[in-house]
């Protein structure tokens, strides 16, 4: 039986999916509690764009393994993506009630309640996560994300920074930092880190608007002309580009 099994997979990873489902219900006929079966048929009517059966597939997985965790995520992501909020939640949290101590079940459970605004709820998995992997920079930036809409820019800005500790030179990451210090008034630390977003990424539009923006702020006109200029020259809306562009008229002659 395995050998019917390795052909639908090899079915599958060349992409064939409706052969693979045909190859898999083959397996079904003697093997009709074949969680992992019915778990991979799952994956491949998603493939083709088949949900309905998708789910269905999902579904019996877990009714006869209610611990086969890929089953849980894949019908969480078949949820989230049909925008069924409240389906994708429910699933989850049924997962980690299953599997306690599945981290991988935790931290996704922990996104979804952040894209629901539950941060509390966020919080709570993210550490148990943490718990169970100190070292896992995803959930720290996620950490950090929650701890920014709260207001909480210091535990926001600890936890990129530990992030920054185990990644480099990721434009996106230093921009949330640099958002961080600024929402904390730390205007120094900010320029500095949309500075380095733009050191890793030089067509990162925003953060050249953003120091732009900063310098401006501290009367820093030289810098605040050059890096709008530098803004003006991306292709963005022509309504903003003009109204960038008078405001360094009124920068350069302010600066005389």
């Amino acid at each position: 039986m395995s050998e019917k099994i390795d052909k639908a997979m090899s079915l599958f990873k060349e992409r064939k999916y409706q052969e693979a489902i045909d190859a898999f219900s083959s397996v079904l006929e003697t093997e009709p509690d074949n969680a992992d079966v019915y778990n991979n048929m799952g994956v491949a009517y998603s493939c083709i764009g088949n949900y309905d059966q998708a789910k269905n597939y999902y579904t019996k997985a877990l009714e006869l393994d209610p611990e086969m965790a890929q089953a849980y995520i894949n019908l969480s992501d078949l949820y989230y993506k049909a925008g069924d909020l409240p389906s994708a939640l429910g699933t989850l949290q049924r997962g980690s009630y299953e599997l306690e101590n599945n981290l991988a079940i935790a931290h996704l459970l922990a996104r979804v309640y952040i894209e629901d605004q539950r941060w509390e709820d966020a919080i709570f998995e993210l550490e148990k996560v943490l718990d169970g992997e100190p070292e896992n920079y995803d959930a720290y930036y996620d950490l950090g994300h929650v701890y920014f809409e709260l207001g909480d820019y210091e535990s926001a800005i600890s936890n990129f920074e530990t992030v920054i500790s185990y990644v480099e030179n990721n434009e996106l990451l230093y921009y949330a930092l640099a958002q961080a210090y600024e929402a904390n008034n730390e205007i120094d630390k900010a320029i500095s880190n949309y500075l380095k977003a733009i050191a890793v990424n030089d067509k990162f539009t925003l953060a050249y608007k953003k120091v732009g923006v900063l310098f401006l702020a501290r009367n820093d006109y030289e810098d605040a002309i050059e890096y709008f200029e530098d803004y003006v020259n991306f292709d963005i809306p022509e309504e903003e580009r003009e109204s960038v562009k008078k405001l360094i008229e009124r920068i350069k002659a302010k600066a005389g």
